[in-house]
């Protein structure tokens, strides 16, 4: 009789061997768990790479960015960048990270490298590029003298629009390891989209180049307005490819006055720079209107806009400067306008606080008063918009304080520098753009 014994059970596995098989698994599938969460970590940390690449808008730093970024997602201790030249063979501009201050000392004499050695070899052969012992390479030319002496090394060609822009490069990770595949996967990644977003930026910057040179163009050019000398500035906002709403304006009257606006339209698009021009066009044509002062003209101008057009919220101040006894008499009328700065020829400053009445485009029947004072010999006004003083950080009377002891500074320059120094100094944080108008008596009193 064949078979097994009655009652007679089958052979189990030895528990050390069940218990040593079980840990064998446990540790494949940990190092499965830990592979994922690293390539989980590189994938965001390249999308969040990507993202910081993405939220620059300059090219200056756009090209930093990328190579920090770089460096971060690879743990090198060095990167740089180089630009090409238009030929695509040579380099005409390199960016280095991760280099001490001794070390830039050292290389503060050297010339820019001429793509030569290793970095020539992926000039000339822009696929990625893995080398564990740069000196023994054989592209390798050596080193410049103070040049740290690298061993590992990473390169990656940045295309735009198909053609090599430049070249990435990577040194020496700080574990002492070579670079590997996933870095070479991870900065392939990295470099397509720097690719995009080089392109991007400079996109960006031929758009804001034609917004700003519209909007110069929507500006006028300011008129002989003798005895007195008038500079004026405008300054796009710090975002570009952005058309704004602010200007001035200044115009000879036929009774020998003079008068002289500043404006800014609520927005910044083609419609608040159209609103502007049209604006500025209305006004024009009732400042010859003799018989009214500044707030007649700024109430018909608003009943005006009100009836004819769908012109948005304006701030704007109007003012009139004539002669009297030995100097000036100014009048003026705002409409939800800052205040215009008047400093004396021994500069002391004093804004012309006054009622701002409403912005345009608010109320047209609500009263705008005029208002008056004497302008003294050698005096300057100082007319401009509110993108000159705003800053998050800060209150608007610290915005005007601050602008107020900036031109009492300066007060003493030609009028042409003393505009562009407030402009180039101002206290705003330049989310917003900038239009200054100055005004400048003859120290003598009028001839």
């Amino acid at each position: 009789m064949t078979g097994y014994k009655e009652g007679r059970r089958p052979r189990q596995p030895d528990l050390p061997d069940l218990h040593m098989r079980l840990r064998s698994e446990l540790g494949r599938i940990d190092e499965q768990l830990r592979a994922l969460l690293s390539a989980m970590d590189r994938l965001q940390g390249l999308l969040d790479a990507v993202m910081a690449i993405s939220r620059e808008v300059e090219l200056p730093a756009v090209l930093h960015r990328i190579v920090t970024t770089a460096m971060d997602l690879v743990g090198a201790r060095y990167g740089a960048l180089g630009v090409l030249d238009e030929s695509g063979e040579c380099l005409e501009q390199f960016i280095t990270e991760g280099l001490s201050e001794r070390e830039h000392h050292a290389l503060a004499e050297t010339d820019l490298p001429r793509g030569q050695g290793v970095l020539g070899h992926l000039i000339r052969h822009p696929g990625p590029l893995r080398i564990d012992d740069i000196p023994a390479h054989p592209s390798s030319v050596g080193f410049p003298g103070g040049h740290p002496r690298l061993h590992t090394l990473l390169g990656v060609a940045i295309s735009v629009r198909g053609k090599v822009y430049g070249d990435l490069y990577l040194s020496e990770r700080h574990d002492g390891q070579p670079f590997d595949v996933y870095d070479e996967n991870v900065v392939v990644a990295l470099a397509g989209a720097a690719g995009i977003a080089i392109e991007n930026v400079r996109l960006f910057e031929r758009i804001r180049v034609g917004a700003e040179q519209f909007q110069r163009l929507l500006l006028p050019t300011l008129p002989d307005l003798r005895p007195f000398t008038a500079a004026a500035i405008y300054r796009p906002a710090a975002e570009p490819s952005q058309l704004g709403g602010d200007w001035y304006d200044a115009v000879p009257l036929p009774d020998g006055a003079t008068a002289v606006v500043i404006g800014d339209v609520v927005g910044h698009d083609l419609h608040a720079a159209a609103s502007m021009a049209s604006i500025r066009n209305m006004l024009r044509a009732l400042l010859f209107d003799q018989s009214k002062g500044p707030g007649a003209v700024l109430a018909q101008l608003d009943r005006t806009l009100e009836a004819l057009t769908d012109h948005p919220v304006t701030t704007t101040a109007v003012a009139r400067i004539e002669s009297e006894g030995p100097g000036w008499r100014l009048s003026w009328s705002t409409a939800g306008h800052v205040p215009p700065l008047l400093i004396t020829r021994d500069h002391g400053v004093e804004y012309l606080l006054a009622e701002p009445g409403l912005p345009l485009g608010v109320d047209p029947e609500q009263p705008r008063p005029d208002h008056a004072r004497s302008l003294p010999p050698g005096a300057t006004l100082v007319f401009f918009t509110d993108g000159l003083i705003e800053h998050p950080g800060r209150s608007i009377d610290d915005g005007l304080d601050a602008l107020a002891e900036l031109a009492a500074a300066h007060a003493s320059r030609p009028l042409p520098e003393f505009v562009r120094v407030l402009a180039d100094l101002h206290p705003s944080d330049g989310h917003d753009d900038m239009a200054i108008l100055a005004l400048r008596a003859p120290p003598g009193g009028h001839p």
